[in-house]
């Protein structure tokens, strides 16, 4: 008998980043991250909306320029 595990929903969680006025609400899903090596970023104010599949160095990259922006 074979079973097959179906998929865990996605963990979203609000980047330390992330305005405080709520215009400009960036999250991540570190649990999909710290599984698949793969990082998902997504606007907070369109979750259903397109997201950014981003390797190890770019997520790195996206948080340097935040960090510069902030």
């Amino acid at each position: 008998m074979s079973s097959t595990s179906a998929p865990q929903p996605v963990r979203w969680v609000k980047s330390t980043y992330s305005g405080g006025d709520g215009g400009q609400c960036v999250e991540w899903a570190p649990d999909h991250a710290y599984t698949t090596g793969e990082f998902l970023v997504r606007d907070s104010k369109n979750p259903d909306g397109p997201h950014l599949h981003l390797s190890s160095a770019g997520f790195t990259g996206l948080v340097e320029l935040a960090k510069r922006r902030g």
